[in-house]
């Protein structure tokens, strides 16, 4: 089976900067484009299940993705929600880095080390801990295709645990908004990557300003 994971399209939080976290953002104008182009690329597709966060957009880019596409169940699925970034949710790096500059640092270079501060707030090997169990589920139930709809640091973690790379390696992947990641799973065999971050569907829409939170 294969996994096509796509992170949401683009919102006013990833141009502003803002770590989005579990707060429910939209999807702009831009953002909703972007999950059109995606359902252009992934038109006529097969897919057994459309898997998505509870979170509006990645389970919006999910719905116009599968729009013309031919798809079994769809389900939300809670252990694909981002992040909890605790009290950095809704500031700007300036801000995170004004009251927190060593997190923020080490954040940026060991994000491994990092649980994020203020109630609720998650390091990455809670990511690993819900995530991974709802993939491997999904490799079980499912022999076809399957589209997952999450978000850029579950895609990462979870890039991580698929390929074998510490979680030290996080920041070493790149995910674009409304990227595509393939994945073919198979019983007996090591994870193998087909497909990384393309966002070539996006064209002059792939331009954007440099990430700052997630």
């Amino acid at each position: 089976m294969r996994f096509f994971v796509i992170r949401h399209g683009e919102t006013a939080w990833n141009v502003a900067g803002r770590f989005q976290g579990q707060q429910d953002t939209e999807l702009n104008e831009k953002g909703l484009a972007q999950a059109d182009l995606l359902g252009e690329r992934l038109a006529g597709h097969r897919f057994e299940a459309v898997l998505t966060s509870p979170l509006s957009r990645a389970k919006v880019t999910a719905e116009r993705a599968a729009s013309r596409c031919e798809y079994g169940e769809f389900l939300t699925v809670e252990a694909l929600t981002e992040i909890n970034h605790g009290d950095w949710e809704g500031r700007l790096a300036d801000e995170i880095a004004a009251e927190w500059p060593d997190e923020l640092h080490r954040w940026h270079v060991s994000p491994e080390t990092v649980t994020m501060p203020g109630p609720g707030g998650e390091n990455l090997e809670d990511i690993l801990r819900r995530a991974v169990p709802a993939v491997e589920a999904a490799a079980k139930r499912y022999e076809g295709d399957v589209l997952l709809a999450s978000h850029d640091a579950v895609i990462k973690v979870l890039l991580c645990y698929w390929l074998g790379a510490p979680l030290a390696s996080f920041f070493r992947f790149q995910v674009p908004n409304c990227s595509i990641t393939v994945i073919e799973v198979k019983e007996g065999s090591a994870p193998r990557m087909l497909l990384m971050g393309d966002a070539a569907h996006l064209g002059d829409s792939f331009e954007r300003p440099e990430q700052k939170g997630l």
